[in-house]
């Protein structure tokens, strides 16, 4: 019968404890799912409490399909639309500008020629960038101006309107660069809802899927809930992170970064997972139209993400990966750098958080744990192999 292989998911259980005992990794937790029912889900704690399907973790970049689906319903409303000009939410985006040093050392800026639409946000083909760990004169802009929309950065309108005033990386369109368009986009959220991003998400997405435990807000999480995070050091090994500073942001410098900020649950997040797997619906309760998931999860680009990216991005080759709204593609699985099924779509976050959905196989993964950066060990590739080989069925 098709399926799981018991030895399969032991190899799975196994690869995850061989990280955890080394010192590489503190804590952990893997969540497969076969047609939306749990096979296997187990969490595993070295230096750090195991992580287990409730434990609160930093999600970072998975928050960017949360705010791509909140942008969507906004469509399916008719209360924004796919190619509206940014600027028609935000003004002070009318008068951009592109450096013509691209992301070299030199800053050149030029009046931009074409106009930025919210198309542009959810395909991260906008122009934007990250500042830190990123080379070059616009980035070093971004950490400046403090661009990246951190926990602690303020309110997401004043992030957004420092963030106007600076040049874009290249005309919108023209290329794929990861960056804070997801950032941007939860501010064209809050304009065309009328109200905050995190209100927003709570109300349409997070409350009709019961994922009471995703919050935008440490504070509101349970003392003892909240795995620990940890820094790769030189030598490979998990480090612990002073996290104390996330507890005393106050309420006004709070950002709600719609690219970033929100904190979740491996159990919370199958959920948002299976939402989309099963066309936009999840027990009764209907998020988007099965045709607005599938443009969701289809490439939109007219390449994958190695001929198109402006800079080095990820730990692994992007060919054969294209972007839909908010997330990965896989366009080929030829080309990729892992095993996987043709139309795969998922993301991660910067602790090396991972989901991802095998639409061929109905197969759903969660992989949670707390190290920074992501680009420190072979994580995600190496799970993808293992529950290839833990499957069982005919592709």
């Amino acid at each position: 019968m098709a399926g799981f292989a018991p030895e399969g998911l032991d190899a799975i259980r196994a690869w995850l404890r061989g990280w955890v005992d080394s010192g590489r990794l503190a804590s952990a937790h893997v969540l497969v799912a076969c047609d939306g029912e749990p096979v296997l889900s187990f969490g595993y704690g070295g230096t750090a409490p195991p992580i287990g399907d409730d434990t609160v973790v930093r999600i970072h970049s998975m928050t960017k399909p949360i705010s791509a689906v909140a942008a969507l319903q906004l469509i399916e409303h008719g209360q924004l639309r796919l190619h509206d000009p940014v600027s028609r939410y935000i003004p002070s985006f009318a008068g951009l500008r592109v450096n013509r040093g691209r992301s070299g050392e030199t800053l050149d800026p030029v009046p931009a020629t074409t106009p930025m639409t919210v198309w542009h946000l959810l395909t991260h083909t906008a122009g934007f960038t990250y500042g830190e760990g990123n080379a070059g004169a616009v980035s070093r802009l971004y950490e400046e101006h403090r661009c990246d929309f951190g926990p602690g950065d303020g309110p997401l309108a004043e992030g957004v309107a420092r963030l106007a005033r600076l040049p874009l990386l290249f005309e919108p369109g023209t290329a794929w660069n990861y960056g804070v368009a997801s950032d941007v986009l939860g501010r064209v959220i809050e304009v065309a809802a009328g109200r905050p991003l995190d209100e927003v998400i709570r109300r349409e997405i997070l409350e009709p899927l019961g994922m009471g435990d995703t919050t935008f807000r440490v504070g509101e999480v349970a003392p003892g809930r909240l795995a620990p995070l940890h820094e790769a050091g030189d030598d490979g090994l998990a480090v612990a992170v002073d996290t104390a500073d996330e507890l005393v942001i106050p309420p006004h410098r709070l950002t709600l970064s719609g690219g970033g900020g929100l904190l979740s649950t491996s159990r919370d997040y199958f959920r948002f997972a299976e939402m989309l797997r099963r066309g936009g619906t999840l027990d009764g309760a209907t998020l988007l139209r099965p045709e607005t998931v599938a443009e969701m999860t289809r490439n939109q680009l007219p390449g994958d993400l190695e001929q198109l990216d402006e800079a080095t991005f990820g730990e692994v080759s992007m060919a054969g990966v294209g972007w839909g709204y908010g997330l990965s593609v896989v366009t080929d699985p030829d080309k990729t750098a892992w095993r996987c099924a043709p139309g795969e779509f998922g993301w991660g976050g910067y602790a090396s958080t991972a989901f991802w959905i095998d639409p061929v196989h109905d197969v759903t993964v969660v992989f949670i744990t707390q190290l920074i950066p992501s680009d420190r060990h072979p994580l995600r590739g190496q799970l993808r192999g293992l529950v290839a080989d833990a499957w069982s069925g005919t592709p």
